[in-house]
């Protein structure tokens, strides 16, 4: 009942709702991470569902979003924190140059904070440049690059060539609507997301 609460609250953009269910989940003692990922999670997924079937658009994403961090700000804090335990990783994710399509990209991204992840986050229609830069600066274990086009996702290959050039350890993961396994393979990338919860388990075997 109460993690249909939680979906449903991100579902239905119910900030009240998502903090009320989240402080209930507490309460009744459930593992926070069982509430953020089978509840919050499976909510913004259904998001991203009707948006691809555009029931939903731009601005209901962004009121599903807001429900959704109203929930995990009460939960997150309560993730059991192992004193011994690092972030689980450090990943550089961004939409490539000329693609404006962040929707997929954020919904990955909301997963992989949540799971303990550091996100270092360059937004949308990054330059090739600008990727390279970043994964050596915090040497993060992790690239992953969004396209929604198929225009925009050829300039992948050039950003994975560079990135192998600068830093061979670094793992690169790609995604978005015309991403295919081929492609994936095509380009020389470490892994394929075909769906935000797919991209966060690829994430961790990889590291």
């Amino acid at each position: 009942e109460l993690l249909k609460k939680l979906a449903d609250s991100v579902v239905n953009y119910d900030e009240d709702t998502a903090r009320e269910a989240a402080n209930e989940s507490v309460a009744e003692g459930m593992d926070p991470h069982k509430a953020i990922f089978d509840g919050l999670v499976v909510g913004m997924q259904e998001v991203g569902r009707l948006y691809e079937i555009q029931e939903y658009f731009v601005p209901e994403l962004l009121m599903c979003a807001d429900a959704m961090y109203a929930g995990l700000d009460i939960l997150r804090p309560l993730l059991k924190k192992d004193p011994n335990e690092k972030p689980k990783g450090q990943v550089v994710m961004g939409v490539v140059q000329g693609d404006v399509h962040d929707i997929g990209k954020n919904i990955v991204k909301m997963m992989f904070d949540a799971a303990g992840f550091v996100v270092h986050d360059l937004g949308r229609d990054v330059p090739l440049e600008k990727f390279v830069e970043e994964q050596l600066k915090t040497d993060s274990e992790i690239v992953a690059l969004s396209a929604m086009m198929t225009t925009t996702m050829v300039g992948m290959k050039n950003i994975i060539k560079k990135i192998r050039e600068k830093n061979p350890k670094a793992k690169i993961m790609i995604g978005g609507a015309p991403v295919t396994e081929q492609v994936a393979n095509l380009f020389g990338a470490d892994g394929y997301a075909k769906d935000a919860s797919n991209a966060l388990k690829d994430a961790i075997n990889m590291i």
